[in-house]
This record gives C-alpha cells, structure tokens and sequence, in this order.
C-alpha cells in the first residue's frame, strides 16, 4: 500500500471521528472548529503536493514556502483545538462545586 494511499483512506476514520465529536455537542466549539479546520490542511495539502511535484519535481516537503504555507493551516488547526479546551477547563474550573 502506498504512502497515498494509506493518507486517502485515513480521511474516512476522521470523518466517523468529526461525526461523532459533533453529535455528541460534549466537545467545545472553538476545539470542534480546530477539528474541521484540519480537513481544510488536508485540502491544501493534496493540491500543495501535486504542484511541488509538477513544478519542482520533488516531494512537499522539500518547497519550504509551500511547504510552510500548507503547514500554516495544521498550526491554525492545533491552535484552535488548545484554546477551545482550554477555554472549556476555565469555564468548569469557575463553576461552583456540587458537594
């Protein structure tokens, strides 16, 4: 199996994963929003990978200034699932304690 391959079918067990996060409305929506904008990394990333290819015949990972621009988006992505349960654990730390 190829390394493309593998990548394309792993986007299925994330999408069953998104499904359940968001019928559950247990996850913070600032950390959902985190979630999903991951799908949107994986969006940029293919057609990123497609153009090194063509234009520089190398892999991704080799352009910097694409490989960065892609990479932008995981950063955004792991910021905003962060903040969301950080946020999350503030709120449930200022809630009055039941006995």
């Amino acid at each position: 199996m190829t390394k493309e391959s593998l990548f394309a079918l792993s986007l299925f067990p994330y999408l069953g994963f998104l499904w359940f996060l968001t019928k559950s409305q247990q996850t913070p929506r600032l950390a959902l929003i985190g979630f999903y904008v991951l799908l949107i990394f994986v969006a940029v990333t293919i057609p990123a990978g497609i153009y090194a290819q063509q234009a520089y015949g190398t892999e991704l990972a080799n352009v910097d200034w694409l490989h960065g621009s892609a990479e932008l988006f995981l950063t955004l992505s792991n910021i905003l699932v962060v903040l969301g349960f950080r946020q999350a654990t503030i709120q449930r730390q200022k809630q009055p304690k039941q006995p």
